[in-house]
């Protein structure tokens, strides 16, 4: 049978954004930063990460590798609707996509983010961002959010084996007592506790995929590892608790335990985005020699053709269920399948409501 997008007349990605040339660097960080009041030494300061890899962030030119992959995806399973692609804080904008969407006559598209997991800046910041995007383009399309995706089996199978790679890298006399170390972005705890419809939704998402993939690679190889969920990319205030242990401080901890090796597994990252090449591939590699421990990376979902294929999986069930039908939700681990509709209240603005689409 062939599948069928309808409602939906286009597909839309969603994503960070970043810059891509020098010049670009400072004003990409006021976007990101805007209102919050930091310095613009700080910013340039921050800045110094983006020049050590030539002034531009990596994130753009995955996101045109991926948008290739996806067309090619919908295309090799009879799929023919239109994909767009927009930034919260760089070129292409959100807003100039959406104005291209609408004099391109598109009615309703449905909107995969590059973040897979709930948090106000992970879901509801967006959301907010699609809300401003369509604020005052006449015959602006709806928008609707497809469901967070971090326990689907695509990316779970796709994490599942960059896990198994990163350990078969390692010497034989280290890979069994190797440590597992889950990374993702840390927030403030305040937004971990107010994140989801019943709170602490980061952290038990990020904990659950954490779970499967150990599990997995347990099956697979015979062996459960020693895991642990850690963060990286502080960038907030001194005086506001935020989501730790920092990664450099724990690999400290598990260089004192006298651990032969250690696996970073990047789970909280869809691709390689600069907090993976500066905070995990330089400062904690840095970190990991100075200790003399043994440090392989694994890699992110990508283009791996799994995770691709997820976007697909997502626009055809939530297609469905607009049209009234039952489906069935593909997910793995602890957690059930998330919601379409955010529910009201969930993931709060911490700086106060403003409009979002894509909720109850």
């Amino acid at each position: 049978m062939q599948p069928d997008p309808s409602p939906y007349d286009a597909l839309l990605l969603v994503s960070f954004g970043g810059p891509e040339k020098p010049e670009d660097v400072v004003p990409f960080l006021e976007n990101v930063t805007r209102g919050r009041g930091i310095p613009r030494e700080r910013l340039e300061e921050v800045g110094e990460h983006y020049f050590l890899f030539g002034g531009r962030s990596p994130i753009n030119d995955q996101n045109r590798e991926f948008l290739a992959a996806l067309r090619e995806d919908l295309a090799g399973n009879g799929i023919d609707i239109p994909v767009y692609w927009g930034n919260r804080n760089w070129d292409p904008y959100l807003k100039d996509t959406v104005r291209q969407m609408a004099a391109d006559g598109v009615t309703r598209a449905a909107c995969f983010m590059t973040s897979a997991y709930a948090s106000y800046s992970g879901c509801r910041q967006y959301r907010e961002n699609l809300a401003a995007a369509v604020e005052g383009v006449e015959g602006a399309p709806r928008l609707d959010k497809l469901r967070h995706y971090f326990n689907h089996p695509g990316f779970v199978d796709a994490m599942v084996d960059a896990t198994l790679s990163a350990l078969a890298d390692l010497r034989d006399s280290e890979r069994e007592g190797a440590h597992l170390v889950f990374v993702t972005h840390s927030i403030p705890e305040a937004m971990d506790a107010s994140s989801g419809p019943q709170g602490n939704a980061y952290v038990a998402q990020h904990r659950s995929l954490a779970d499967a993939i150990v599990e997995r690679v347990r099956l697979e190889t015979g062996h459960r590892h020693a895991a642990d969920l850690v963060f990286c990319s502080r960038s907030g205030a001194p005086h506001i608790p935020w989501l730790e242990p920092d990664v450099n401080d724990h690999l400290e901890v598990l260089s004192r335990r006298g651990g032969p090796a250690v696996v970073l597994v990047p789970i909280g990252f869809v691709s390689d985005h600069m907090e993976v090449v500066y905070d995990l591939d330089t400062e904690a590699a840095a970190t990991a020699e100075k200790l003399g421990l043994t440090f392989v990376r694994a890699a992110t979902a990508g283009i791996d053709p799994r995770y691709v294929a997820v976007v697909r999986d997502l626009l055809l069930e939530r297609a469905a269920v607009e049209r009234g039908e039952e489906v069935a939700r593909a997910a793995e681990g602890s957690l059930p399948a998330c919601w379409d509709a955010c529910p009201a209240g969930c993931c709060p603005n911490p700086r106060g409501d403003k409009p979002a689409l894509a909720g109850a």
